[in-house]
Parts: structure tokens; sequence; C-alpha cells
């Protein structure tokens, strides 16, 4: 296998970390650009037409759809047929002589097929760490179905406590259960990589999305788990917090969050009723949540007769918790995301995408190489091209 030097010359934290990507989508590309926006180099596997996601717009920004281009920054592309005998050895040959890691996300049993599964690499290669970004888990009578996002927040309970109560469910729209699995899979790889430097020895680490998905509502789950009651869709509120909801103002909405005593004592006075704070009716949190339809319907009731604007100097003065409800734009044009750089610039490109959201001694890891051509990379990787 030739020795290639990566596009990009990092001294990120993961610097001369080399991870390879047989990822597709989300989950498992999302993972890669974290390592890869860390420093690692990033070798992402891709079939003849490539990651599905390309194609997945409009819009289009630059040659692929702008979700792909916004997953894979600072990586290579090689394209691996992995049907081919030939390929399929100089990429197995690759991981075991050049990876650290590797993360994957290709479909229940595919791997196994191939012989790239972490317990026969690692047979090979006792270092390495083999990350599975898996569906529905390593086992279960599930263990075999595909999944995707909207899919295991239905099946993980996302759905059922998300959207108006008396409504349809509905989807949280961010992709939250792709993106947190990959998130999972960084710190999965990375638990692994640190018990490597003392062991010698490599790991298999299992992710999924249903995993994930429970995890993000096991606030919720424990409400049930100690009451036996579902908590039910609450709207833009909370179970067992009240007030803490979003409101209708004259010119958009507003989310107010006084969750204690203190600051419902606070938002009382505010909005002219001070007196709220001596009604047994809301004299503590579980009072208020017992009468929250008839309290709610008060606060409603007075937000709706100003502007976002004036509420929210209002309660900002009072120093209640609040925010306006931004569209994506408000929110990417804001001053507080410019102060913090969180929107970056990508090399050799028009194109910006929100970075990852930490920061080492005040500065937040840059975009290192724009997203890769279909294919780019496959001459240093792979000897028989497609």
């Amino acid at each position: 296998m030739p020795e290639h030097q990566t596009q990009h010359q990092s001294t990120g934290p993961f610097s001369g970390l080399v991870v390879i990507e047989l990822g597709h989508s989300v989950a498992a590309p999302f993972a890669g650009q974290i390592f890869g926006e860390l420093g690692a180099q990033v070798i992402k596997i891709e079939k003849a037409d490539g990651d599905d996601c390309r194609k997945w717009g409009p819009p289009f920004w630059e040659g692929a759809s702008a979700f792909f281009q916004a997953l894979n920054r600072n990586k290579e592309s090689v394209v691996c047929e992995l049907r081919d005998p030939e390929q399929l050895e100089a990429l197995k040959t690759l991981i075991c002589e050049q990876a650290d890691i590797v993360i994957q996300n290709l479909r229940p049993g595919h791997v196994e097929q191939l012989g790239l599964d972490g317990p026969t690499l690692l047979a090979r290669q006792p270092r390495l760490i083999y990350c599975n970004l898996g569906a529905f888990g390593r086992a279960g009578p599930l263990k075999a179905r595909p999944g995707y996002d909207p899919l295991m927040q239905a099946f993980g309970g996302i759905m059922s406590t998300t959207g108006e109560p008396g409504r349809p469910s509905v989807r949280v729209g961010a992709s939250i259960v792709d993106m947190g699995t990959g998130m999972w899979s960084v710190i999965g790889a990375l638990t692994a990589l640190h018990e490597r430097h003392t062991t010698g020895r490599g790991r298999v680490v299992d992710v999924s999305l249903f995993e994930t998905a429970s995890c993000w509502v096991s606030l919720l789950a424990s409400q049930f788990l100690a009451s036996g009651e579902l908590a039910g869709k609450q709207g833009s509120g909370a179970p067992g917090i009240v007030p803490y909801k979003a409101y209708v103002t004259q010119d958009g909405e507003i989310v107010i969050a006084a969750g204690s005593d203190g600051l419902f004592k606070s938002l009382s006075a505010a909005i002219g009723h001070p007196e709220w704070k001596d009604d047994q009716r809301f004299a503590d949190n579980p009072a208020r949540v017992a009468n929250q339809q008839e309290l709610y319907a008060m606060i409603d009731s007075i937000i709706a007769t100003q502007n976002t604007a004036h509420w929210i100097t209002c309660l900002e003065a009072a120093g209640v918790p609040c925010s306006a409800v931004n569209n994506l734009q408000q929110m990417i044009e804001h001053p507080q995301t410019e102060a913090l750089g969180l929107v970056q610039d990508v090399p050799g490109t028009e194109m910006r995408f929100i970075g990852l959201p930490l920061s080492f001694d005040g500065q937040r890891p840059q975009p290192l190489s724009a997203p890769p051509k279909l294919g780019e990379h496959t001459k240093h990787y792979i000897k028989k091209e497609i």
C-alpha cells in the first residue's frame, strides 16, 4: 500500500491519527468530520456512485448537496468496489497497516460478509479501534433491521413527546439521532484510544441510533419509571417544570424559562402581577405543575399584548431567562453567533458552515480543506481504480 501525504497539514490535537470512514448518510460522516476537523487524517470510502448524501438536494453547493458538503469537510474520498477482490484486499491492507480507527455504518451484516468487521480486522491488527454505528444495536430481535433518523425518533419515543397535545406526532427537525450517534461513536472511539495507550490493544465499540434516541429521552423516561405515567406531548414546554414554554407575542414568539420559585416571583412582577407569588395555586413548582393550564392561560393572554422586543427587554431587566424564537437566518446573523465565530469559511470555496461546538484555549477548530470530490484520492490508496 503506497504511503500518501494527506491533503492538508494538520497541527490539531488528533494530528497523526488515521481514521477510515466506511460511512454514508449522516451518522458516520459526522463522526468522521469531527475527527477531521480536530486534525486527524480521514479517508472516506465510497461506492462508485458515491455516498447517497451527495444527491440529497436541492440545494446543491459546489458540486454536491448542501447536506453532503456540511458533513464531509477535511476528508479524502476513495472509491472502492467492495465486490472486487483486489480492491477489497487493498482496503483491508490500508486499514490494518495505517488506520488507528474505523467508523462504519453500512447496512447490518454487510461488513461481516466482506470480512471488514471488527473482530476479523482486529485479529489481523490488534491495535485497531473499530466502531460500529448501527441502527437498532448489536443484539436483540431487531439487530438486522436498517434504521434512519425519523424511524428512530419514532421508535425511541422522541416523537411521542414532540408536538402539541391532541395533534399528530412530529419529528424534531434537526437530525438529532444521526448526529448524536456520530458524537457517541467519537466518545467511544476516544475512550478506546485512551485505553490503548495503556494496553496496546484496540477494541470494538458499538453505538446505535436506537440507543442514542433512548438516551435523549432519558429524563422523560425517568419520570415514567418513577410514576408509571407517560409524559405525552409537551408543545414547547417540559413536564414537571412550570412556567417553562413558548408564548405568542404580537409579532412572533418568545420562550420564557422561569423554573424556580425565585424566577416565578420575578416573572410575576415583570408582567404586572406580583400578587401571584402569594397565590397558593402557584406557591411552588409542584403546585404550578398541578395548576399549569390555568397559569399558562393567564400568562398567554398577557404576553400576547406586546411585541417580542418589549418582553425581551422587560424580562431581561428582571433577570428572567427568555429568548425570541429565532429562525435560522436570525440565528446565523445574530451578533452572538458572530462573536463566537460559529459560521466558518471553507478554504478554497465559497461555502460557509457552522463549525464544531467547542474551543481550545479560546480557539475554535477551523476547516482545513474542502469536502472531497468523489474518488479524488482513490489513486493514492487503491491500486485498481474504477
